[in-house]
């Protein structure tokens, strides 16, 4: 054993010497590896953390989100249709809510309008919180997605406003400031910035504006007998989906949605915008391999002429094919480590910032936050599995090929 384990020594010490003989071609070749590595993965690394960062939000949203379709669209919802569903069996309580879309054509931007819960149904135990629901601007999926916002403290009057921070940073107005808004009859509204929601919850809250009930009505021209939708809560969580059921059974104009449905709406959409990034960068991928290929299988004459004098000192072939197999597996190692290290720099101390755009959504408000970094295991080895299997198959045949080579045929091979 001792003797294996030295005779593998020596063989890396050799291989080592071989790499720094020839080291600007192999800084070439582990740069671009290295890049290869970073780019996968910083879109595992982005994809997997935000979705643990929005399903761990979205577990705060409404059990049961309820609202009227018209023609497969969302529509007003009648404030009769409260008393009905609170009779259903397995009910617990059924709140309504006011919640709308504002573009400003200013800064190019669509804001989230939402008249927070009612002072005496929120826990005075808790910060006060709240949902919103969002319409995905790929999609156009219409639904509850944004829970939990913090009211920081400000306090929400007729005609004030409290503002997400990313309208407070487009808009560059603070506290005590004024915002026109145009109503739907073409009157101009301005109201007075009361304050900013938490920067802990900026993820939901960036694009995110409160406003009393009365102001929203007069901006929107909704009257008293509709809200946007209303949430429902459930006596026993595990009859969410029966209670949803009956619902829709007994007002078949309905569309109710429950939280687990939301939870796979966002994972899906997360998932499809981390797989378009990989199946971008997958061309890159097969680039490399086929520069692997073509880097071990066209030796060079030195390289040749190194192979054939080891033969010829008493190398054994499977000695030659270790060498190369320790070779490819410091370069393959180095690249794997630097490009994992580099990636979670990017992605959890610079917010992505090379592929923010296409991984968070294209917008003209983005969100300031900082992931939690979320790594385990099986993102490691399928990165792993990604990158170093590939370049490691890629160069086993053209290394037999070559360790297999005559040691007279090598030397003859290179003195011509």
């Amino acid at each position: 054993m001792n003797a294996w384990i030295e005779k593998q020594r020596y063989i890396i010490d050799f291989t080592l010497s071989s790499l720094l003989r020839r080291k600007v071609k192999n800084i070439g070749l582990l740069a671009l590896y290295t890049l290869i590595v970073f780019i996968l993965a910083s879109t595992m690394f982005f994809t997997y953390s935000i979705k643990k960062e929005a399903s761990l939000i979205l577990k705060g949203s409404p059990e049961i989100v309820v609202q009227k379709i018209l023609a497969g669209r969302h529509d007003l919802f009648p404030v009769g249709y409260i008393d009905t569903i609170r009779q259903i069996r397995g009910v617990a309580g059924v709140e309504s809510r006011l919640w709308g879309y504002y573009y400003d054509s200013l800064v190019g931007a669509n804001y989230t309008l939402l008249t927070p819960p009612k002072e005496e149904r929120t826990d005075r135990s808790q910060p006060k919180t709240a949902t919103v629901a969002s319409e995905d601007a790929d999609t156009g999926a219409t639904g509850p997605a944004k829970p939990l916002f913090e009211l920081n403290g400000a306090k929400l009057e007729p005609g004030t406003l409290i503002i997400g921070n990313g309208i407070a940073r487009v808009r560059n107005i603070t506290q005590g400031d004024y915002m026109p808004f145009r109503a739907f009859d073409g009157t101009v509204m301005n109201l007075r910035i009361a304050g900013t929601l938490s920067s802990r919850s900026e993820l939901v809250s960036s694009d995110l504006m409160l406003i009393t009930e009365a102001d929203f009505r007069k901006l929107f021209g909704i009257d008293t007998q509709h809200v946007t939708d209303v949430i429902v809560t459930v006596k026993n969580p595990r009859e969410v989906a029966t209670v949803a059921g009956k619902i829709k059974k007994r007002l078949i104009d309905l569309r109710p949605i429950i939280r687990d449905e939301i939870l796979r709406t966002y994972d899906s959409i997360f998932n499809w915008r981390g797989g378009m990034m990989i199946v971008v960068f997958s061309a890159a991928v097969l680039a490399f391999v086929i520069f692997a290929w073509d880097k071990a299988s066209g030796l060079s004459a030195g390289e040749r002429r190194e192979i054939g004098i080891l033969k010829a000192v008493g190398w054994e072939t499977s000695d030659v094919i270790l060498m190369k197999f320790w070779e490819g597996a410091i370069v393959s190692l180095s690249a794997f480590f630097m490009g994992v290290i580099l990636a979670y720099v990017h992605v959890f101390f610079t917010g992505s910032l090379v592929f923010e755009p296409a991984l968070k959504g294209w917008s003209s408000l983005y969100p300031n936050f900082d992931l939690t970094p979320f790594i385990n295991a099986e993102q490691l080895t399928t990165l792993f599995f990604l990158t170093v299997v590939p370049y490691t198959v890629a160069t086993i045949v053209p290394i037999w090929r070559a360790a297999t080579i005559d040691p007279d045929t090598a030397m003859r091979h290179t003195g011509e």
